[in-house]
C-alpha cells in the first residue's frame, strides 16, 4: 500500500504570520539596543578609571547586544521565506493534483 500524506497549509501560514510578528519585535529590540539603553558620559563621574571602564563596557555591551539582535533577525527572515517558498510550492502541487485529478 502506498504511503500518504497531507500537508496542513494553514498550519504553513500561521507559522508564516507567527515569524512576521516576531520580526516586527525584533526590529524594536534592535532599535532600543542603539537608541534606549544610553549612559552619557560622565554620567558615572569623570577623572577616574573605574567610571571610564563602566562607560566602555556600556558601550561594548550596547553593540554586541544589537549584533545579537541583527543577527536573530536574519536567521528569522532567512526561515521565514524558506516556509513562505515551502508552503507556496506545497500550494502549487495541490492545484496541479487537483486539476489533474478532475481532468480524468
Amino acid at each position: 500500500m502506498a504511503e500518504q500524506y497531507k500537508v496542513d497549509l494553514s498550519e504553513i501560514e500561521g507559522t508564516i504570520t507567527r515569524l512576521n510578528r516576531v520580526l516586527k519585535d525584533m526590529g524594536t529590540s534592535a532599535s532600543n539596543c542603539k537608541n534606549t539603553t544610553y549612559l552619557p558620559a560622565g554620567a558615572l563621574g569623570k577623572n577616574f578609571r573605574e567610571a571610564e571602564a563602566l562607560y566602555s563596557a556600556h558601550e561594548q555591551m550596547k553593540e554586541r547586544l544589537y549584533e545579537i539582535v541583527a543577527h536573530l533577525e536574519s536567521v528569522l527572515d532567512d526561515f521565514g521565506q524558506k516556509t513562505k517558498r515551502t508552503h507556496d510550492a506545497f500550494a502549487d502541487a495541490e492545484a496541479q493534483n487537483y486539476a489533474a485529478f478532475n481532468r480524468k
